[in-house]
């Protein structure tokens, strides 16, 4: 094993398979790096490796091992961030790095030939959130968390806060390639149609926005509720997209994910954004743009999701697990039209 964390060369992490270690070999690991006899087992994921360990006492861990593909610049992007958060806001309810015997947040695993990077982070408890019904009261302490994670991060800065990653909204024209794939000649033409209003409308005006490092995918796979109060938020998770981009990027990730059943669409990300506000305000500019953006994160899960299934069969449930929802969002908003969709989030967050 080696601790140095060099930067690896860069890769498509999208496109190479995740590590393959057994819970054996976690708790081998545990033992030797934290002194800590437990027992591992293997959690779902999609780029990475993640297991989750429990010890005799009651102690529980996320174990991650990164995809070797991915930049160790991007790697240690991630930890840094956690443990800036930890500094500047330790009552949000993210994960904790856990440190090694020799004090690190996190080391190198050299196995047959290839490295990966290897983290201890603490256990949040919860339900996720997917696994329950959404309630307004939910989605207000949703966006007012997600804010707080914003102010955060806002002074926090890392040489890898640029790299490229292609679930960033901003980069959402370099999805055409990808629609090809999608079999449906209506749905294609549906997210081409998004796209196009996309490049003309959203992309020359998101350079001129405010910047930060965001979270990037609070989706309902990376949220955990009090397991007794569902509108209560006890888990944020999985940095593995945080980057920099447009602030109201990551509020247009989140409310791809809070579009409410029946009638009225809108009003679950309405509620949102307005939670969101209250601690964090957007302009009128922002909110102006949040339609079309929210409109691209669900653009950009249908292509990759849709590609990436296509790719690796044998994940396919996984992969494809926020897809359907997705694709119901992106029929709806189209039904809802952009200037009255502008118009509601700027009268729901700024009262006009």
């Amino acid at each position: 094993m080696s601790h140095v964390l060099t930067t690896a060369p860069r890769a498509d992490a999208l496109a190479t398979p995740s590590p393959s270690l057994t819970a054996g070999r976690i708790e081998r690991i545990l033992r030797e790096q934290y002194g800590l006899d437990g027992e591992a087992r293997l959690l779902t994921s999609e780029r990475d490796q993640n297991f989750h360990f429990a010890t005799p006492a009651g102690e529980a861990l996320v174990i991650k091992v990164t995809n070797p593909a991915e930049d160790r610049l991007v790697t240690d992007f991630q930890t840094r961030a956690l443990l800036h958060i930890e500094a500047r806001d330790p009552a949000l309810p993210v994960p904790c790095l856990r440190r090694t015997r020799t004090g690190e947040a996190a080391f190198v695993l050299e196995e047959d030939g290839t490295s990966m990077v290897v983290r201890a982070l603490s256990w949040l408890d919860g339900v996720p959130l997917y696994q329950v019904e959404r309630t307004a009261r939910q989605r207000q302490e949703l966006g007012a968390a997600l804010a707080r994670m914003g102010l955060a991060l806002r002074d926090f800065g890392h040489p890898a806060a640029g790299h490229f990653l292609q679930w960033d909204i901003q980069h959402a024209a370099k999805l055409r390639p990808l629609l090809a794939h999608i079999e449906d000649p209506a749905r294609r033409a549906l997210a081409t149609e998004f796209l196009d209003r996309f490049d003309a409308e959203v992309a020359p005006v998101l350079p001129r926005l405010r910047r930060q490092i965001v979270h990037n995918d609070l989706n309902p796979f990376n949220v955990l509720v009090a397991a007794h109060d569902h509108d209560r938020v006890t888990g944020i998770f999985d940095f593995g997209d945080m980057v920099e981009t447009a602030l109201v990027n990551d509020v247009a990730v989140a409310c791809s994910y809070q579009l409410a059943a029946g009638d009225d669409p809108l009003a679950g990300v309405a509620d949102f954004a307005a939670a969101y506000c209250r601690v964090r305000p957007l302009d009128e500019t922002e909110l102006s743009l949040l339609f079309d953006l929210t409109a691209a994160r669900m653009l950009t899960t249908v292509a990759i999701t849709n590609w990436r299934a296509l790719r690796y069969p044998e994940n396919r449930a996984y992969i494809l697990r926020n897809s359907p929802s997705a694709w119901d969002g992106l029929e709806r908003f189209a039904v809802i039209g952009p200037a009255r969709a502008r118009a509601r989030l700027v009268a729901a967050c700024l009262g006009k």
